[in-house]
């Protein structure tokens, strides 16, 4: 997934009202910055952090810019907004990238199934069991080189898990996969303590068959890339 317009380096000087950021771009102006992130951005909204942003020209839109990425110590990155890992995990799926589904062709996004949900994306193939396939956007690291999820309570995020468990008891496919959008995790585990409900919420799923996948992601300034897969912890989170 490519941005559509060149990123341009600004300074964050402080991120509020969930979709609003004020930042200092280069030639020293202060501008607000649309947030793509309603969630806690742990870690990632330090004030004087160097992020890079996506100017527009869109009268329709009220801001002017866009934050997009993050840079992190050691050359890192981190991407923010929380739509790409979808569109980056549809084009992994059309093109077969996700090892463990690639043997389906037909790639629908955001069907209805469960109660009051919609499924991410459903692969359909003949003589293969439906998969129904939810995505989560990774972007915590507090620790070593492991990854967490979520960085704050996500009552939707444990509803998603219990949906997934019933499909798998109809005989279909259930998988959860998990979008490590930054550049310096190797390995994923549960936040347990910023969300017990979630990871018990986890921990059931797993047991009751869903398949649980990570892949982390290639950053640059150009865009964000689907990456390698990633392990997830084995142990009970709960």
């Amino acid at each position: 997934m490519r941005f559509q317009t060149p990123l341009i380096p600004a300074t964050l000087l402080r991120r509020y009202n969930r979709f609003l950021a004020d930042i200092r771009l280069e030639a020293g102006e202060v501008v607000k910055a649309h947030c793509p992130n309603p969630g806690s951005m742990l870690g990632l909204k330090d004030p004087g952090t160097r992020i890079w942003v996506e100017p527009n020209d869109d009268p329709k839109k009220k801001l002017n810019y866009g934050w997009r990425l993050s840079e992190l110590p050691g050359g890192h990155w981190a991407g923010i907004d929380t739509s790409v890992p979808n569109r980056v995990v549809n084009e992994a799926l059309t093109s077969g990238l996700v090892t463990e589904l690639a043997g389906y062709r037909s790639v629908r996004p955001e069907v209805k199934y469960g109660t009051n949900s919609r499924v991410d994306f459903l692969l359909t193939e003949p003589g293969l069991p439906d998969a129904y396939v939810e995505v989560k956007n990774v972007h915590l690291r507090r620790e070593g080189d492991w990854a967490e999820f979520p960085d704050s309570v996500t009552t939707r995020g444990a509803k998603h898990l219990a949906e997934l468990s019933r499909v798998v008891g109809e005989g279909k496919r259930a998988v959860m996969l998990y979008l490590v959008q930054r550049t310096d995790c190797a390995r994923l585990k549960m936040a347990g303590d910023l969300d017990p409900g979630y990871a018990k919420a986890f921990d059931l799923a797993r047991e009751a068959g869903v398949e649980m996948l990570c892949y982390g992601t290639e950053i640059t300034q150009d865009g964000v890339e689907f990456g390698a897969p990633l392990p997830i912890d084995p142990a009970p989170q709960s």
